[in-house]
């Protein structure tokens, strides 16, 4: 017999439906594309979706995003299937989300923006990412403060309703304010800290993994640093920079693991992640990890790229991963299995990718598969290279059988 007490407490999944709009910039494939990654970005944050309602136009509705027609036709849904969220697939403008918030009354309104300010409000850890993200949160409901404020003091808890909302109910934009200012102060003590000890690893090779999120970095991070690093397939698995200590071919350096990009990436989080962003900045070599099983890996490296130059970190040494390869599927081998990628499988698409213009176009590029330690050798003799390179320019006279601890031959 089932506990009834257990059930009645249980709390049903969170549900959603999602709107896009194919326009001039964005046309149908790519709008299901960014659906679909927007869809992703609710179930990390653990909401279910309904429904995605897409309306073409020129340009999204200045006032309600949508036109007067797909709205109606949302509603009338919503009446017969209820729903707890509304998620926007572009950043709302403050009137926007009056607007979309009075036609939709009891159901949150969210965009973009605001859905992966959640998942990283779910995921820090440390007393700085939380922070940090707490700042964006504020910066972002700032400009939106005069009826988003009071709906968020209705507090029907869930996706969107973490944060300062649960903390600070007051509509004075200088109480707000305030909040930011002291947020700042206190962001700007722990990023002194955390400068200071990054100063003190001046002396050793400082490796930066970078890339868009859920590419399989965590993953790389577990096979070269041979330890126990939060790997998980939902995107944004890592917001706290991780740093390991790692010894090959008897040189050390530092490892970091980074929070991973993303198209439409909230620019308040941009400004609140600089410190966690220095690790980049000031990282001596970048691995670039691409998934090169997703269909737009190219549009990633772009993304990626833009974020780099962004915050001043796109001359460094790099070396291009292309991960995933157990998981890439040709085009004439569509509807197979693309999981169960045998041995050989592998192996023909190292050849394939190897003779392409990945391969030809970029210095230091490698192909693996970091789930099934594919090809890691070479990636291990790249980044041997790299390192030794750096290293010897600030050890001239480098001898390692002079330093018995790093006498360890060090394999991935």
């Amino acid at each position: 017999m089932l506990n009834t007490s257990l059930q009645s407490t249980a709390k049903p999944q969170e549900t959603a439906i999602l709107v896009g709009v194919i326009s001039q910039k964005q046309n149908a494939d790519k709008t299901k594309e960014y659906l679909d990654e927007l869809a992703f970005l609710a179930e990390t944050s653990g909401v279910q979706t309904k429904k995605v309602f897409v309306q073409r136009l020129t340009t999204p509705d200045q006032k309600t995003f949508v036109g007067k027609g797909k709205l109606e036709e949302i509603l009338t849904w919503i009446t017969i299937n209820p729903v707890d969220t509304i998620i926007f697939d572009d950043e709302l403008s403050p009137s926007q989300v009056r607007n979309l918030e009075r036609a939709f009354e009891n159901i949150k309104v969210l965009d973009r923006s605001l859905l992966i300010l959640n998942i990283f409000s779910q995921r820090a850890q440390s007393d700085q990412a939380k922070r940090q993200v707490e700042l964006a949160q504020y910066k972002y409901l700032l400009p939106r403060l005069t009826r988003m404020w009071t709906h968020l003091s209705k507090q029907k808890g869930g996706i969107g309703m973490r944060g300062p909302g649960e903390k600070e109910l007051e509509t004075d934009k200088r109480i707000v304010q305030d909040r930011i200012s002291l947020l700042k102060e206190k962001l700007l003590k722990i990023d002194k800290q955390s400068a200071t000890r990054r100063k003190e690893r001046d002396r050793i090779v400082r490796v930066s993994l970078v890339g868009y999120t859920n590419v399989g970095k965590s993953t790389l991070m577990q096979r070269i640093a041979k330890t126990d690093v939060f790997a998980e397939n939902k995107l944004f698995a890592t917001i706290d920079s991780t740093v390991r200590k790692v010894v090959l071919a008897r040189i050390p350096f530092l490892l970091t693991d980074t929070v991973g990009f993303i198209r439409k990436l909230p620019t308040t989080l941009i400004e609140s992640f600089k410190s966690t962003l220095d690790e980049i900045r000031e990282a001596d070599i970048l691995i670039h990890v691409v998934d090169i099983s997703h269909v737009s890996f190219e549009e990633h490296i772009e993304i990626v790229n833009t974020t780099l130059a962004d915050i001043g970190a796109n001359d460094k040494p790099t070396l291009l991963v292309f991960n995933k390869l157990d998981q890439y599927e040709p085009e004439s081998n569509e509807g197979l299995d693309k999981h169960l990628a045998t041995e050989e499988d592998l192996k023909i698409n190292l050849e394939r990718f190897r003779n392409s213009y990945l391969q030809k176009n970029t210095e230091n590029v490698v192909f693996i598969s970091a789930t099934e330690n594919q090809n890691i050798a070479e990636l291990r003799e790249v980044l041997v290279k790299l390192v030794q390179e750096r290293h010897f320019q600030i050890y001239p006279n480098w001898d390692a059988s002079q330093n018995p601890m790093y006498d360890w031959q060090g394999e991935i």
